[in-house]
């Protein structure tokens, strides 16, 4: 039986918790990794209904989107909405995992889904991760001793390469060395020279990972004193990042669109709202889960016809019209990102064998809207 640890690994290699950016707060918030796994429930916000949801589930695991815990806490104390469903989680014995930044870059993730449920077809990243940087790490080592060393390199994070692990390369050579007076060689004498038949070893890390690489090759290394030489490579094409760009099957317009995408994504109190000629031709379209206003200079950029995103400002989107941008389209933030759920459910029961539910419990925070048709209708004069 799969256990919490063998989900949290799961997810964790579809979601790799080095994706997410700085400021966020992901992975594993509660929960025993001992604890044998049946189910999992998924939700966007770790909220008291959503937790509710997962014990009537009978879940072990809840797994969110948006984090509990974003700044610094010093206290669950059920004194607080966050420190109560922290405790209501624990004694029903239910974990909290979250996958948020690092599944908004994943591929797929987040964007994906919600590109997929809009109509979307041959995807690319809207705005790349700025990641795949590298270090190519060479130590030279007795022959005998390399496989060792690149085995405690490629356990601290080396030699990984796509689907492949512990890659590396051997060279045989010579090296030369003179042992000083106040040292302990492994090979040699002090004060003579000494040839030994070594191993060029070289492997490739993530620079996140250069520390930990470093230190397992000075620890396994025989050498008292091992040399190694650390190479900075340029950034590699990443097909990670924020957002998605694709086509539709067929060219609508701006109202039609809207349209489709409100009959698409979960019904919401928000709906959809667009900005732009309703008569405007749309078959290319960017998309952004959750708050996008941060990219609509990307948007524009990819020269698509239209950009779906949520938490659009007032301004902003009046400036970026007025320069000529794509037509915006605004549905509510949990909308937009709802259609993950199913797809992340999907996943782990193929990864795992584990059966999931998604959360249809609508989160988002406006519940009421007032169509405001009474009142006279203003002029609206054409933007330049």
């Amino acid at each position: 039986m799969a256990t919490l640890a063998d989900v949290v690994g799961a997810l964790d290699r579809r979601y790799d918790r080095a994706w997410a950016q700085s400021w966020d707060s992901v992975g594993l918030v509660c929960g025993d990794p001992e604890t044998p796994v049946t189910k999992v429930h998924f939700a966007i916000d770790p909220v008291g209904p959503v937790a509710e949801e997962a014990i009537a589930a009978g879940a072990q695991l809840l797994v969110c989107h948006h984090p509990l815990f974003l700044g610094g806490t010093d206290s669950v104390a059920a004194t607080t909405p966050k420190g109560r469903l922290v405790h209501r989680l624990i004694s029903s014995g239910v974990g909290l995992y979250v996958a948020h930044t690092n599944a908004d870059v994943a591929n797929p993730g987040v964007n994906d889904a919600l590109a997929a449920a809009v109509g979307l077809a041959d995807l690319q990243v809207l705005q790349p991760l700025a990641a795949g940087y590298l270090d190519k790490i060479v130590t030279f080592v007795p022959v005998d001793d390399a496989e060792r060393v690149l085995d405690a390199m490629a356990a601290a994070g080396a030699g990984a390469v796509g689907e492949y692990s512990r890659c590396g390369y051997f060279g045989v050579g010579v090296g030369t060395f003179t042992p000083g007076a106040g040292t302990s060689p492994t090979i040699g004498t002090q004060g003579q020279v000494e040839h030994v038949k070594e191993s060029r070893l070289e492997t490739i890390a993530p620079r996140r990972a250069r520390a930990a690489v470093i230190a397992a090759l000075v620890a396994a290394h025989p050498y008292e004193e091992p040399a190694y030489d650390v190479v900075e490579l340029a950034a590699a094409p990443s097909t990670l990042g924020l957002g998605r760009v694709g086509v539709l099957a067929a060219a609508t317009t701006l109202a039609g669109f809207t349209a489709s995408v409100a009959a698409s994504l979960p019904r919401t109190s928000w709906g959809v709202r667009a900005a732009g000629d309703p008569d405007r031709p749309v078959r290319s379209v960017a998309v952004c889960g959750g708050s996008g206003d941060a990219f609509l200079a990307d948007a524009r950029r990819a020269g698509v016809d239209a950009y779906l995103t949520a938490d659009l400002r007032h301004h902003v989107a009046s400036e970026y019209l007025a320069e000529g941008g794509p037509a915006l389209l605004d549905a509510a933030h949990w909308a937009t990102e709802r259609p993950w759920l199913d797809r992340v459910a999907a996943q782990l029961s193929a990864d795992l064998g584990i059966p999931g539910t998604a959360s249809d419990l609508d989160t988002d925070p406006w519940t009421l809207q007032v169509a405001s048709s009474q009142l006279p209708q203003l002029a609206k004069e054409p933007r330049s």
